[in-house]
């Protein structure tokens, strides 16, 4: 079994539940429809993820506004409500979580795709995010998953030996983009899978 001192974790989608539909059903009555198409077609996950590498929630809003001033009010709506996509913790992976946390073999550390701007809000609302001894928020890095350069800064940061590391992440590009540096990639699905995939390992 390979030797494992340092397990990195992606925040949403494995311990933190988002998602901007929480906001627009309330906003399109229930049209998923609707709900669909904006989201894919004004407010889209490529322009969010320009705020997670840096850019600025003004910057964003005022660049969409410009190219549909028809939408306004609903493109506004994306970052003054932002608080409201967020979800609960999921829990079965915070479980497992608290479980690495308290049996301390290991070294605990976050690499999340997050703004800057919103992410405080997270840090008050999960407590679970004070288990980690460090988090690389890529808003702050002005980077962001996949792209090399984050995974260089936290290995860089903390010292981290790919070779003796886990990182775990819902979305499989960001994975393969660790395994490059050497790091073990774990693709999340579900709490129960991931307790089997870490089996496999030896923590220290």
């Amino acid at each position: 079994m390979k030797k494992i001192n340092t397990i990195i974790f992606d925040l949403g989608g494995v311990l933190i539940d988002w998602n901007p539909k929480y906001v627009y059903r309330k906003v399109f009555n229930g049209d998923e429809d609707k709900v669909n198409w904006f989201l894919n077609t004004i407010c889209t996950m490529d322009w969010n993820m320009e705020q997670d590498a840096g850019r600025t929630w003004q910057e964003a809003t005022d660049l969409l506004v410009k190219q549909h001033p028809e939408h306004k009010e609903w493109i506004e709506i994306y970052s003054n409500q932002w608080e409201d996509m967020l979800g609960g913790s999921i829990q079965e992976t915070v479980n497992i979580l608290e479980n690495l946390n308290t049996a301390n073999t290991c070294n605990l550390y976050a690499l999340t795709n997050w703004s800057a701007e919103t992410f405080p809000i997270a840090l008050n609302r999960y407590a679970f995010l004070q288990h980690f001894k460090g988090i690389v928020v890529s808003g702050e890095e002005k980077t962001r998953k996949p792209f090399a350069k984050i995974y260089e800064i936290i290995l860089d940061r903390y010292q981290i030996t790919p070779e003796k590391a886990i990182f775990i992440d819902d979305n499989l590009d960001n994975i393969n983009v660790a395994k490059q540096f050497g790091i073990h990639g774990i693709h999340y699905k579900n709490a129960n899978q991931l307790k089997i995939d870490l089996g496999m390992f030896s923590i220290m």
